[in-house]
């Protein structure tokens, strides 16, 4: 496709945003940014609050849809594609957010913690990504934005099976992106370091947290809204040439 230009403002006016685990955290500050820019959403989790979740971050109802959907689920993946689709008529941008984390050392790491985390953490992006992306093909294009892990880049300890599903994420995507590109979808992810969500705030509190930005040039952890900025240039047409790329949101921390 030839460089037309983009907006300057980022605007994703009238594009409508299919975003998983957009009840909290990093997924929800991806929601509220788009939403300010103008996109339609579709909000995708779990958990029953996200019909209030998405009442308080998109005043205008004819702008928003929201889907209580185990993504796990092949049936349930696919009604919440359906009624996204019934909605605004089709899905320019997929955000893969939602993941799991469950922690142990790798002898004592168990089968259905490893299955949980690569049903959720890989299984169901590429699926949603391989169902959205066949809408965007007949549309005409599409942004497709998945969210790995500086834990796909390097190795952490008790993350044995996080690791994996996030390197296999970053895998995933460079593929899709060298074989949609032809018809104009463009595939990235985002790696970020810990992201003091409410849960990151929880799990990264006191020594334990000092210890890890310790180890991070930048001295800090990140906030949901840097993500979120990502996100929306990735989704934007300013990244139009920008194909199958790791975005590492770390501080710094993996070039040690």
């Amino acid at each position: 496709m030839e460089f037309t230009g983009y907006d300057k403002e980022f605007r994703l006016q009238g594009k409508a945003a299919f975003i998983t685990g957009a009840g909290g955290g990093i997924g929800h500050a991806i929601a509220a940014l788009f939403y300010e820019k103008g996109a339609n959403l579709i909000l995708v989790d779990v958990n029953p609050g996200i019909a209030e979740v998405g009442r308080q971050l998109a005043p205008d109802p004819l702008r928003v849809a929201t889907v209580v959907a185990d993504i796990t689920q092949p049936a349930q993946r696919e009604r919440a594609v359906a009624e996204a689709l019934s909605k605004f008529g089709g899905i320019d941008i997929l955000v893969n957010n939602a993941g799991v984390a469950l922690l142990d050392p790798a002898f004592e790491t168990p089968e259905i913690h490893w299955d949980k985390t690569m049903d959720l953490n890989l299984k169901a992006p590429f699926f949603l990504a391989q169902r959205i992306g066949a809408e965007m093909v007949r549309r005409g294009g599409g942004k497709i934005v998945n969210l790995a892990s500086q834990a796909g880049v390097i190795a952490l300890e008790r993350h044995a099976a996080y690791c994996a599903s996030k390197a296999a994420i970053i895998s995933m995507t460079k593929v899709l992106a060298l074989e949609w590109a032809k018809h104009n979808v463009q595939v990235n992810a985002i790696s970020p370091t810990v992201v003091l969500t409410e849960l990151g705030k929880k799990a990264w509190a006191g020594e334990v947290g000092e210890q890890m930005k310790k180890k991070i040039p930048a001295g800090r952890f990140a906030y949901p809204e840097e993500i979120a900025a990502c996100a929306l240039f990735l989704a934007s047409e300013a990244a139009a040439m920008i194909n199958g790329a790791n975005l590492v949101i770390d501080g710094g921390y993996t070039i040690q």
